[in-house]
């Protein structure tokens, strides 16, 4: 069986040493075309015998290849093992003289492959949309999300938010989010305890719908204020907060202008404490008259960091409002540090809630001669007597962000004017799901 078996390998062999040597213009009686694989005499086993079976021999670098047209070359028997020779043959010949074909670039999104780096780059131009992420709203400030998701070149994900009749919040997620970056953005604003439990609610519908990552955007943070414990028995609410949003599967927080930079540090997961300081800036370069010769105003101690950094980047002094309070939103007396007379007055201040403490501020200011006041604030609450007494007040103008809806506020109080922040939020989840660095935001207001 085994002399078979071996008279059958080798006729194969000099089948396709004969092809090989009319594949390269060689006749059998030229030197070295013999047949070396013909069968060794009985009892002798060839040297090279395994070598050869597995590798073939390859002409010498010193002879020059002879190329052939196609219909040059001689056909060999009809046997399927001899034309995948000859095919091995032909691709080793044009991978010799042909150059290496360009390199090509997947591209996940169109699923095509380009010849080259900038075919490439010209399609993820043309798609500006970016894969794989999910953009949500809650209830608090669709408006903010919609401002968002313009700049995203993206449509706000489907979601249905509704209450049953005893007032349990029920969410639905309406499309798929299997594999992908969620964003819920929810602002403290109305409602606020149902608009957390909302918040919570989406985030673990999405958590336990396979999302990859899931990322809470908090313009507003909610219990901000009670970050510390100033009191027998005082609960710190801004760290249970924290463990409520971790709990339910928060990945990542994206927030702005926290009342303490400290809350961060509730969390186990990356917080991005994003500022507005940059927009206020910018708005009061463009806004304010006079602004070189103005002061920088903090209506307490705690905002002494935030009033500091404004008046360097200004290159404007600065003053600050000592308080001291009865109790909770009621102030009993204040005292100036600083000289404002014969210029613009400037309070800054992270949120403004029943603007008792800004109003008395402003009464303050004008009595040690400041002849103009403004007030910028971050998050503008508004709650309870608040539009009131800016209405009564003596500012020429209270400037607020959208952290949370200000129409209605706009519509009482003819002062109230807002900067809108949602580049700056936009370009925070775009940096973020493309795993830039949003230092940049820091200090720059986004062109977008």
């Amino acid at each position: 069986m085994f002399g078979g078996i071996r008279d059958r390998l080798f006729r194969f062999q000099r089948q396709n040493r004969r092809s090989r040597n009319e594949f390269f213009g060689q006749h059998p009686s030229q030197p070295g075309s013999e047949d070396i694989l013909d069968p060794p005499p009985a009892g002798r086993t060839p040297a090279r015998q395994t070598e050869s079976l597995t590798e073939p021999p390859v002409p010498s670098q010193s002879s020059q290849p002879v190329v052939l047209n196609p219909s040059q070359i001689a056909k060999p028997e009809n046997s399927p093992l001899d034309k995948s020779v000859e095919h091995s043959h032909l691709h080793k010949e044009h991978s010799i003289h042909h150059p290496t074909p360009p390199r090509s670039f997947f591209s996940s999104s169109s699923l095509a492959v380009h010849p080259n780096v900038e075919t490439a780059q010209s399609s993820s131009e043309e798609d500006l949309r970016m894969p794989n992420i999910k953009v949500f709203s809650g209830s608090s400030h669709p408006d903010l999300s919609t401002r968002i998701c313009e700049r995203l070149q993206l449509e706000v994900s489907k979601a249905s938010l509704k209450k049953f009749s005893n007032k349990e919040t029920n969410v639905e997620i309406g499309e798929s989010v299997r594999g992908e970056d969620v964003y819920i953005i929810q602002s403290a604003a109305g409602e606020i305890n149902d608009n957390l439990m909302e918040l919570l609610i989406m985030i673990n519908a999405c958590k336990i719908a396979s999302s990859c990552r899931v990322a809470a955007v908090i313009p507003a943070f909610p219990y901000a204020r009670q970050d510390k414990k100033d009191k027998s028995r005082a609960p710190i609410s801004a760290k249970l907060v924290a463990n409520m949003l971790s709990v339910a599967g928060a990945d990542h927080i994206i927030t702005m202008d926290l009342h303490a930079s400290q809350i961060q540090g509730f969390f186990d997961i990356p917080v991005d404490n994003l500022y507005a300081e940059p927009a206020i800036l910018k708005y009061i370069k463009e806004s304010i008259p006079n602004w070189q010769t103005s002061v920088i105003v903090s209506p307490d101690a705690g905002g002494a960091k935030r009033v500091t950094s404004i008046a360097d980047r200004l290159n404007v002094d600065f003053a600050l409002i000592h308080k001291e309070r009865k109790r909770a939103n009621e102030v009993e007396k204040m005292t100036l540090v600083g000289s404002v007379e014969g210029k613009v007055a400037i309070l800054v201040d992270d949120m403004a809630d029943t603007c008792g403490t800004i109003c008395m501020a402003a009464d303050k200011l004008v009595e040690a001669g400041a002849e103009k006041v403004y007030a910028f604030c971050v998050h503008g609450i508004f709650s309870g007597p608040a539009l009131t007494r800016l209405n009564a007040s003596k500012f020429e103008a209270v400037v607020v962000t959208n952290t949370i809806p200000q129409d209605e506020n706009m519509k009482k109080c003819s002062k109230i004017q807002c900067i809108d922040i949602s580049m700056i939020l936009a370009e925070a989840i775009r940096r973020t799901h493309n795993g830039e660095s949003v230092s940049y935001l820091f200090s720059h207001v986004p062109i977008c």
